[in-house]
């Protein structure tokens, strides 16, 4: 700073104007100026510092040079001693030095002050003083540390909990990666704090994961296009989500994730980030699997006869009623066959019960094998047997049944030690009439097998 001396008018002007804390030392390190800033920030007053070398009293409590005192020296060495790390060159004034410290003895609790010293030279150039400017800034370093403070907690808070989480800044650049979600991810926190590239945790292609999602502003469009049906709003949280998905890279064979993402606000209710937890349901998953393979294997069980493994009549009564609902609705043909197998009793008695039944099991395979896959057969009790066929006209249903009953008489059954013998059915059809009900549309076909029987056996008879 250019004065024609440290005691010049010019100088005395704007310093005593300035409303930052200032004082100014003379080439003999005599302090010149206090303005009435400095007296308010010290503490001391002008009269009790100007002309005196006292200006280390105000802001120490044993004799050392203040930062002026080392630039009019030129003792910049001394500033690492005194300063440590706490001071660099000013970026603004020209020679000048920046630095921060707290000064315990000031005010009630010691003070935080910013300072800079600059030299000052006269109009030949020459060094003839040095200014320095005060500021009080104990409000921004304790806003400062108590947000350090706040950051330290949110981090043990994140990184000591037991959940999967990871935390992710307004420019969706990753702030927080527990050791939970390392764990689960297989990614190292290393590998992910400070980058945009928490996607590779999850996905072998660069999207968004439910965080960056929530922090664009997420809506069910957007959560849809990525999750679709395997997400919810949350229930607690405003602007969050939870989803459910499975991600084939995790552990040995992958694993079933639950996951929720909530925004994070500011004070003003600033959306500043979003905060994403993670927890493997893979167990829960398998034992939901277990249980639905568990249900459908005894509701399979429930439906089917155990001799044949045709359908039981309990379930044909619950079929039939569906298909003759259909077929009235759409107006759509619908076939019915009643099996018998003849003189079963005589097989009974000549070969025992274990032969009968091997006779009703390849009766039920032979069935089977002649039916479509749309159409389905039953065991109706003992000795008699049902086909339903969907979409079947009478004359269609009596060729099928004529296959049917060639087919089985065909068939060699080893009976016994004997040589093999051939036994045969009665087939009776019917097709179901405008009027009929599932009870009627089985008495027409009964009574068409009841006539088959009649005729000699081993024939087939339309109702």
């Amino acid at each position: 700073m250019r004065s024609t001396s440290p005691d010049g008018l010019q100088l005395s002007t704007i310093v005593d104007g300035n409303p930052v804390a200032t004082f100014v030392l003379n080439a003999e390190h005599v302090v010149t100026h206090w303005n009435q800033a400095c007296e308010a920030l010290t503490g001391v007053r002008a009269r009790d510092v100007v002309g005196t070398k006292r200006q280390w009293a105000a802001f120490y409590a044993q004799e050392r040079p203040v930062l002026a005192d080392l630039v009019l020296s030129s003792k910049l060495e001394d500033l690492k001693k005194l300063y440590y790390s706490r001071c660099k060159q000013s970026g603004t004034v020209k020679g000048g030095i920046e630095a921060e410290d707290f000064f315990p003895d000031m005010g009630e609790c010691g003070r935080w002050l910013s300072f800079t010293a600059a030299p000052l030279v006269n109009m030949a150039g020459d060094l003839c003083g040095a200014i320095e400017t005060l500021q009080d800034i104990s409000e921004q370093r304790t806003a400062e540390a108590a947000l350090q403070e706040n950051r330290n907690f949110l981090a043990q808070i994140v990184d000591g909990g037991s959940v999967a989480t990871f935390v992710i800044d307004r420019h969706h650049n990753v702030t927080h990666w527990n050791r939970a979600c390392e764990a689960l991810t297989g990614m190292a926190a290393h590998q992910m704090l400070g980058t945009d590239q928490q996607w590779r945790a999850f996905y072998d292609e660069p999207r968004p994961v439910m965080a960056d999602i929530v922090l664009d502003g997420a809506n069910e469009k957007s959560v849809k296009d990525y999750y679709h049906g395997k997400y919810r709003p949350s229930s607690l949280i405003a602007g969050a989500f939870e989803a459910e998905d499975f991600f084939p890279a995790f552990g040995d064979s992958g694993r079933w994730v639950f996951f929720t993402a909530a925004p994070i606000r500011n004070a003003e209710g600033v959306v500043v980030g979003a905060i994403e937890t993670l927890q493997d349901v893979s167990a829960r998953k398998a034992a939901e699997i277990a249980l639905r393979k568990s249900e459908e294997r005894y509701r399979l069980i429930s439906q089917l006869d155990a001799l044949t493994q045709l359908f039981n009549s309990r379930h044909l009564h619950d079929q039939l009623a569906r298909e003759i609902e259909r077929s009235h609705r759409y107006k759509r043909p619908l076939a019915l066959l009643m099996i018998d197998a003849d003189h079963f009793k005589r097989i009974n008695d000549t070969y025992g019960h274990l032969c009968g039944d091997h006779v009703l099991q390849e009766l039920a395979r032979t069935i089977k094998e002649c039916l479509r896959n749309s159409d389905t057969a039953y065991r109706y009790g003992g000795e008699e047997f049902v086909a339903l066929m969907p979409e079947t006209n009478l004359m269609t249903a009596l060729l099928v049944a004529e296959r049917l009953r060639q087919r089985f008489a065909d068939l060699p059954l080893n009976l016994g030690d004997q040589a093999p013998v051939h036994c045969t059915i009665n087939v009776g059809v019917a097709e179901m009439n405008t009027d009929d009900t599932h009870m009627t549309l089985l008495q027409r076909a009964d009574q068409a097998a009841y006539r088959a029987k009649a005729r000699g056996r081993n024939c087939v008879e339309g109702g």
